[in-house]
């Protein structure tokens, strides 16, 4: 089942989409007449870095012990077709392709093998991410700004096994990796995050990005693929800078 928030008319819904037709109770509706919003709305966006053997051997990183864990702040979500806005003052803005995990029920001290009781689905994420704002040590800005967690296009239900994830750069493959290659899996990942964190339906947690992370700016196209799941395209603009009031 895929399941999907949407705009129509000025109205805001959730529904299961078949085919090409949404459907939220007695509305029905033309998936071409709708337009879709970020799969859910998470209180809390929790990420995992250095998770596939092939970033961490691209990026000469020490093996992982447990999943690096950092966050993301829910103003950074955007949707479908909306536009990743670099700010006018990053030199090296970056993609970086991941299956996320949407939670459907209050998680806490999960077991590793019962993590699909606590997750509703999966979809796919951009861990938007500006390069030289980090070199500082601190990732806040860097990964949390304004439209930097692109999620979409919809929620699949099915858990997507062994599929592959592929990201696009203006029609160019610049990532591809199985998801089973993850160092940690979800119920790993599940199990470690909520020791520490305690997690509510609609709350999200990004599984990592595979090697050839890369630069995007304005006027890029970028998609992230996830086979069984979506695809997930955004547009690229920069934002110039404020003049002070």
């Amino acid at each position: 089942m895929r399941i999907v928030r949407y705009e129509l008319d000025g109205r805001v819904g959730t529904g299961v989409l078949e085919g090409d037709v949404v459907r939220d109770g007695n509305l029905v509706a033309r998936l071409d007449e709708v337009t879709l919003l970020a799969p859910c709305d998470p209180r809390t966006i929790v990420c995992v870095g250095s998770n596939y053997p092939c970033q961490v051997e691209e990026k000469g990183r020490p093996w992982p012990e447990r999943p690096a864990l950092f966050l993301k702040t829910p103003n950074s979500v955007i949707g479908p077709g909306q536009a990743i806005e670099r700010p006018a003052e990053v030199d090296r803005l970056e993609y970086e392709g991941e299956l996320a995990v949407v939670i459907g029920r209050r998680a806490r001290d999960v077991r590793a093998d019962d993590y699909h009781h606590y997750v509703l689905g999966y979809t796919c994420a951009n861990d938007v991410t500006a390069h030289d704002w980090r070199a500082d040590g601190q990732w806040a800005r860097a990964k949390s700004a304004d439209t930097f967690c692109p999620l979409g296009p919809w929620i699949e239900t099915e858990p997507p096994g062994a599929a592959e994830l592929t990201t696009w750069c203006n029609g160019d493959r610049v990532q591809r990796s199985g998801i089973d290659r993850m160092i940690f899996g979800i119920g790993e990942i599940l199990a470690h995050v909520t020791r520490y964190f305690t997690l509510s339906p609609g709350d999200v947690v990004l599984t990592g990005s595979p090697a050839g992370v890369g630069p995007m700016t304005g006027g890029d196209r970028v998609t992230v693929e996830i086979e069984g799941v979506g695809a997930l395209t955004n547009p690229v603009t920069t934002r110039m800078k404020e003049t002070p009031r």
